[in-house]
């Protein structure tokens, strides 16, 4: 069976690299449940040591309750850990979290302008950190916590981003045209007469010449290649649409 994620994928786009938050997420999430569980442990054995009675059943029930809620807790945190799931591919970043109520959300590799990578002394030693990602608009920022195998997801991401660049700015050279078949000359003008037995031919006008495509600059090419990406990725236009307006403004510059 697919992943979910993969399911996202649009014509065309391949997956770069996979990645997810490291296998310390769930302890660090998770430590106040860490914490409950080995105080309910000790509650519980710490119960059995005392005389019967009334005491000894109520910290016994406590205990008990304090560490069936904190499996609880540690299984919500380690199933959220594993649902969430991060794709770097050629066009985007996708960000896929939630156990049965899904949630994507995605990063356009043109519209990306910036990448800061935090790494603690702990990150560095078993190679984690936080990772935000800054949209052209500079409002909105993607956080990815905790992030396994940072700086290989930071540097794969921009090297893909570099290729799409240098793809979009690759103006491909014009096709060949087949030479325009020669026209039929021009059927002479009726001779008109004039006074004093003259005779006068009429010029042919020349037809208007169409005008030229309006050339466009590599800053508005780039605008208008983000907005028809924006567009592919909402599915309001197909991948074959996409790549021949490309094409089309690619050739404007």
């Amino acid at each position: 069976m697919a992943r979910y994620a993969d399911r996202l994928l649009a014509d065309g786009e391949r997956i770069a690299l996979r990645g997810r938050q490291h296998v310390l997420a769930p302890i660090i999430d998770g430590r106040i449940a860490w914490a409950i569980l080995i105080a309910s442990i000790v509650l519980v054995f710490l119960s059995g040591q005392l005389q019967r009675g009334i005491a000894r059943d109520i910290f016994g029930w406590i205990g008990l309750a304090l560490l069936l809620g904190s499996l609880v807790w540690l299984g919500y945190v380690f199933l959220r850990w594993y649902s969430t799931e991060y794709m770097v591919t050629n066009r985007r970043v996708v960000n896929v979290s939630g156990i049965l109520n899904k949630r994507s959300a995605d990063s356009s590799l043109e519209k990306i302008n910036d990448a800061v990578l935090e790494q603690s002394i702990l990150g560095r030693m078993f190679g984690f950190g936080d990772l935000d990602i800054l949209t052209a608009n500079e409002e909105s920022v993607d956080r990815y916590r905790l992030l396994g195998q940072a700086q290989t997801f930071k540097k794969t991401m921009l090297d893909q981003k570099h290729r799409l660049e240098q793809e979009v700015f690759q103006v491909p050279a014009p096709p060949l045209r087949a030479t325009a078949p020669t026209p039929p000359p021009a059927a002479p003008a009726a001779p008109v007469g004039l006074p004093g037995g003259g005779v006068a031919v009429a010029t042919p006008t020349a037809a208007p010449a169409a005008p030229p495509a309006k050339a466009m600059t590599a800053e508005e090419i780039t605008r208008a290649l983000g907005d028809l990406a924006d567009l592919r990725d909402r599915g309001a236009i197909s991948a074959e649409e996409y790549e021949a307006k490309k094409q089309d403004l690619l050739g404007r510059l």
